[in-house]
């Protein structure tokens, strides 16, 4: 059996509205095509590694409510665990709400509803679940708490935590140094470190200022440049495959899944940031979050097609 991979996070969903342009401050505009999608960061993620083979259980929390009944039965339907999913009685679950205009720019507001409440107490009811975990993969549209919580629970155990710090808040040195592998992307890596990234070098400045407080490993991600990793002090930028983008939505999550899933298959962290970086290369072909995330057979044809390309 597969070691077991487990996404702690949120679960949204999204309502979409485009438009020829964005409202101003009490303007009231007709919009055009309407439609909702499933999303929130843990759930794109959870998507995103069950698709790329991994054996995935999700815990989060959504409302007794007909969308978090819908999150439910989609994350079934993928084929990822749902036994510590908590429908909170007393919250909505999240709902993001999106206007999008004619030039592809966007205003969003997210209720985060029962995905703000989730708390130890809620993490302890799966706590062997937690224990027992190959990876856990976490990201910061949850309560600090929690991660804390969590963290508390693996340590001294040989469950890896892999932090996705999205959206970026300040963070103390002292968890820093408990998490294995922290995947920023830029903006998050220079909030984080105060270095701006310009290139290259300041990229890898930004990584060893990460690692210089405590940080396992350091990926950060870079779009279509690819991504910085520094593992055992020596820093690598891993190029991305060449695409032609369409929509970046969600790109960050299906590179999470896919490196949570490389590394679950014993690849090395080398060989799972390449994996991953290609993932997310066909993401951003396609629209939308948990559906621009690709299947393992695809991933396993574009690195072959790529590979060559090269030869």
């Amino acid at each position: 059996m597969k070691p077991s991979i487990l996404v702690i996070g949120s679960s949204n969903t999204d309502m979409v509205i485009k438009a020829d342009h964005l409202p101003a401050p009490g303007e009231t505009i007709l919009g055009g095509e309407f439609f909702m999608n499933p999303g929130g960061k843990g759930a794109n993620q959870a998507v995103a590694a069950a698709r790329l083979g991994g054996r995935v259980g999700f815990i989060g929390k959504t409302g007794n409510d007909i969308f978090g009944r819908q999150s439910v039965q989609l994350f079934e339907e993928e084929g990822i665990n749902t036994a510590h999913i908590i429908s909170d009685p007393k919250h909505p679950s999240g709902v993001a709400l999106i206007t999008v205009d004619a030039h592809a720019e966007n205003c969003i507001v997210v209720a985060s509803g029962a995905n703000a409440t989730l708390n130890a107490s809620d993490l302890q009811k799966a706590g062997e679940s937690i224990r027992q975990s190959a990876i856990i993969l976490m990201q910061l549209e949850t309560p600090v708490p929690a991660l804390e919580f969590v963290l508390g629970v693996v340590a001294g155990t040989p469950t890896r935590l892999v932090l996705n710090p999205a959206p970026v808040c300040t963070l103390p040195d002292e968890l820093l140094s408990k998490i294995a592998i922290i995947t920023p992307n830029k903006k998050e890596a220079e909030m984080l470190t105060g270095i701006p990234i310009t290139d290259e070098t300041s990229a890898e400045s930004a990584a060893r200022a990460l690692a210089g407080k405590g940080v396992g490993t350091v990926i950060i991600t870079l779009g279509s440049k690819g991504a910085m990793l520094l593992h055992d002090e020596t820093c690598t930028m891993i190029m991305a495959p060449p695409v032609k983008a369409m929509d970046t939505t969600a790109a960050g999550d299906v590179f999470n899944g896919a490196l949570v899933v490389a590394l679950s298959e014993g690849k090395d962290i080398r060989e799972a940031v390449e994996f991953a970086c290609s993932a997310a290369a066909i993401s951003v072909t396609r629209l939308g979050a948990q559906s621009s995330a690709p299947f393992r057979n695809e991933v396993d044809a574009f690195i072959r097609q790529n590979a060559l390309i090269k030869d």
